[in-house]
């Protein structure tokens, strides 16, 4: 019986890639990107910025597209997952205010071009060269053809639409509410109803995401970013639409919901 070959929706570009690791690639390569072009990800929201944009350039298979029991796509679990290998080569920080990619990371993103010298370099635990900081992508040089100068090209060329539309030119919902257990707490007459004014977000026009600052007492909570103060449209874990509940385990005080509506994701910031 001959061997099966892989189907096409298993192949990325022209040869076959591990997903799992372009992706990975992927999101290292998003937050370098962001550094280098002073593109606005989301103001502590990077690393649903970076998921997103990863999953846009190495789209899920219809396996990796299955929503487990909590509502999250199989392939986002594993993405998050695999996630760690990066903060364990340090070329990744996770905080409470997002994801950070350190100066290795962005020493690694020129070294290791490819995803497949980078899934290398990730497996063996290669260390980056030694080299300054890089303050962009590393160039391809010129090629050389009856003595005409050909300009270098960029050494990750994007494809089109790959990046987020310009801030003043994202549609952005009527009203968007965080909707939880809490509700009550924010002075809402109950909880789990994102039509009252207590629990709606203000749009700030500098970096058109939406923002709560409140007081909530300490303890565990359960919420979900709602659009136009109904369960219409609503967005949960991992910005998944319909997606399982966020988890806030706050420790008491004033904390600040941040969503952004072109990841579907939202952060949190404390003092």
């Amino acid at each position: 019986m001959p061997e099966e070959q892989p189907s096409q929706e298993e192949k990325v570009g022209s040869g076959n890639i591990d997903r799992p690791i372009l992706r990975l690639k992927c999101v290292l390569d998003v937050l370098a990107e962001d550094i280098w072009t002073g593109r606005p990800s989301g103001n502590g929201s990077a690393a649903g910025h970076a998921l997103t944009e990863a999953v846009a350039r190495a789209p899920f298979t219809k396996h990796e597209g299955e929503l487990l029991s909590g509502g999250i796509p199989r392939g986002y679990k594993a993405l998050t997952t695999a996630s760690a290998k990066l903060v364990k080569a340090g070329w990744l920080v996770k905080g409470r205010s997002g994801w950070t990619i350190t100066e290795d990371g962005l020493r690694a993103v020129v070294a290791f071009p490819d995803a497949n010298s980078f899934g290398e370099a990730l497996a063996a635990g290669t260390r980056v060269p030694e080299m300054p900081v890089p303050m962009g992508p590393a160039k391809k040089p010129a090629a050389k053809r009856n003595r005409a100068k050909v300009k270098a090209v960029d050494a990750f060329p994007q494809p089109v639409d790959a990046f987020p539309q310009p801030v003043d030119a994202f549609p952005q919902p009527e009203a968007v509410a965080v909707a939880g257990n809490f509700s009550s707490a924010l002075g809402a007459p109950e909880d789990w109803a994102p039509r009252f004014d207590e629990v709606q977000l203000a749009l700030d026009p500098a970096d058109q995401s939406w923002k709560l600052t409140a007081d909530l007492p300490a303890g565990s909570y359960a919420y979900k970013i709602a659009l136009d103060r109904s369960w219409t449209e609503n967005y949960g874990a991992f910005g998944v639409r319909d997606g399982a509940d966020h988890q806030l385990h706050h420790a008491g005080g004033s904390i600040t919901f941040n969503y952004d509506h072109r990841t579907h994701d939202i952060s949190i910031t404390t003092p």
